[in-house]
């Protein structure tokens, strides 16, 4: 997800999208644990989405 697609969505949007991303991460890493997943670098790319979301989120925070 790019951070343009990130500014064109409302901020009830972005939770949700936070919320799913979490959960996916959450998943990733417990699977990992047990057996590792095919692609390790997909557990890379969930955190950073994650990141990219909540620093959205703040900034928009910040600026009211």
């Amino acid at each position: 997800m790019k951070n343009s697609e990130l500014k064109s969505l409302s901020v009830e949007e972005l939770n949700a999208r936070l919320a799913a991303e979490k959960e996916s991460l959450q998943k990733l890493k417990f699977a990992h644990a047990v057996t590792p997943v095919e692609n390790p670098m997909r557990i890379r790319h969930n955190r950073r989405v994650v990141a990219r979301i909540q620093t959205e989120l703040h900034s928009r925070e910040l600026s009211k």
